[in-house]
């Protein structure tokens, strides 16, 4: 295969996921749910930082649910389903990254209008994901203490398509000699002015920031168009 044809076929899966997007997103927006796509490197604390989130959220009496994305297994959707929540695991069999067609396929049931809230939990990677749009009101990438501060710099693309950047397990950062004002400096780098949440799924710091963020996204369900008057 030629390299014009893979561009070409590349250039098409992304239209048709493009448009598959948009109808999700107006899909959310009518229900009134808050999506949120949660996307970072393996092992960065995306389902710890979930589970924290949603077993608060849940307490102050939001409504909440999440699909989990995974190659195989559903170990960590059987650990957010700990908190309460309806949760679904979406295996994606070798793919890095989820498309839009499968958050659609995988929210067949589901009354989204009673949910507050729905958690993307994407495949690990910071590659893939980037080009990849589910329909989400926010993108949230994060970036671990353990995985150096120029993260950001090596893959930009993540971290200029995200709204939010969480850097994870802050309770680490002395023993891991982090330098956070680095870290946020490389960000700063790739996406100028972006929200950047220092926080730890362990202790609590900088969780009441980040719930602060979850509510600012939050929207009201969109009316129904009334309808049309009878013929008189």
């Amino acid at each position: 295969m030629s390299g014009t044809r893979i561009v070409e076929v590349r250039a098409g899966i992304l239209k048709k996921n493009d448009e598959l997007a948009r109808g999700l997103r107006q899909r959310f927006e009518a229900a009134g749910v808050h999506v949120i796509n949660v996307v970072s490197s393996p092992g960065t604390g995306k389902t710890a930082l979930l589970e924290r989130t949603m077993r608060e959220l849940i307490a102050g009496a939001s409504r909440v649910a999440a699909l989990v994305g995974d190659l195989e297994t559903d170990n960590d959707a059987r650990r957010l389903a700990r908190s309460g929540a309806e949760v679904r695991q979406i295996n994606t069999h070798g793919r890095c990254h989820l498309e839009a067609e499968m958050i659609g396929d995988f929210l067949d049931g589901w009354d989204l209008s009673q949910l507050d809230y729905l958690f993307i939990e994407n495949v690990g990677n910071l590659v893939c994901p980037s080009s990849y749009d589910l329909g989400e009101a926010t993108r949230v990438v994060l970036l671990s203490v353990t995985e150096g501060e120029d993260k950001p710099l090596k893959y930009p693309t993540i971290f200029n398509s995200a709204d939010v950047a969480i850097i994870t397990k802050m309770d680490l950062a002395e023993a891991c000699d982090f330098d956070a004002a680095a870290a946020q400096a490389s960000i700063e780098a790739v996406r100028p002015g972006m929200r950047i949440i220092p926080l730890s799924s362990k202790t609590g710091v900088g969780m009441h920031a980040w719930l602060e963020v979850l509510a600012s996204g939050r929207r009201t369900p969109t009316p129904a168009p009334a309808p049309a008057p009878a013929p008189a």
